[in-house]
């Protein structure tokens, strides 16, 4: 995918360069559109090489090419978002927030910037205002990944105490998913939590079907302690032994595992 892209940045920068040379052999306007379309082309490429540095971990050559992108346009909301990331990674929050702002005040409508912020805003512990950024990015339709936005909204406001919200939250990005086991297991964990084990048990059994589909997902502490607390409720003594078991050998120093020793002792 790098080396696609780079190819394509090249491709873009030739193209401009050949518009400049030919400008006195097409129309003034032709001409400006055609500097103007290879320009922000070459800004989303530049844009997309720093996201992927960024994910690789190198900040370095990230900025290099987020240096390019604003050099050509300062006011890309796409690099200013950008931005703000390489800003975080460096320890510069305040910075950090700057670039995020001015990104959403460039353009409101860009939603990857709100998720951006609104990431930025849960890690500072500033729950309310990452609820806010995230509500607003969930409604556009358009949002590649915007499952994922309905995931990080449910877990804003569960941390707010929020469980209703929480549950609708959970429920949405496990159907536009179509059933990512993170979003099940949030989900069936906070209805536990509420109170709705029945409900809970539907979403659980879904997760199951999913892991004995792929050998690669495999239990962690979370999903087998609301297994257990699910079993528990509907009688199911198997289960809950099966899990039980699990837990305890895989994780007998997880949080979840010293739950449930208090949840057993409780009984007793």
């Amino acid at each position: 995918m790098v080396i696609r892209s780079v190819h394509e940045r090249f491709a873009v920068l030739t193209a401009l360069l050949v518009a400049l040379l030919v400008t006195g052999c097409v129309t003034t306007t032709d001409s400006r559109f055609s500097r103007e379309a290879d320009r922000q082309k070459a800004v989303e490429n530049y844009v997309q090489l720093a996201s992927a540095y960024i994910g690789q971990g190198n900040i370095e050559r990230a900025r290099h090419h987020l240096d390019r992108a604003l050099e050509l346009e300062p006011d890309s909301p796409q690099a200013l978002a950008t931005l703000g990331l390489i800003y975080n990674s460096d320890g510069e929050p305040e910075l950090a927030e700057k670039s995020f702002k001015r990104a959403i005040s460039e353009d409101s409508k860009y939603t990857r910037a709100r998720v951006y912020y609104g990431a930025f805003l849960y890690a500072q512990g500033r729950l309310e205002e990452s609820r806010d950024q995230f509500s607003a990015a969930s409604k556009d339709t358009d949002y590649k990944d915007r499952g994922s936005i309905f995931y990080n909204l449910g877990m804003t406001q569960e941390r707010l105490g929020q469980q209703k919200e929480a549950i609708a939250s959970y429920r949405r990005a496990s159907e536009l998913t179509r059933g990512d086991p993170r979003s099940l297991l949030s989900l069936s964990r906070v209805m536990v939590e509420s109170g709705d084990v029945a409900g809970a048990a539907r979403y659980y059994k879904r997760l199951l079907v999913i892991m004995q589909r792929n050998p690669k997902l495999k239990h962690s502490p979370e999903s087998l302690f609301t297994g257990i607390r699910i079993a528990r409720h509907l009688g199911d003594r198997n289960q809950e032994a099966s899990l039980r078991l699990q837990l305890k050998n895989n994780y007998p120093e997880s949080v979840e595992y010293q739950q449930y020793k208090a949840l057993i002792s409780n009984d007793k």
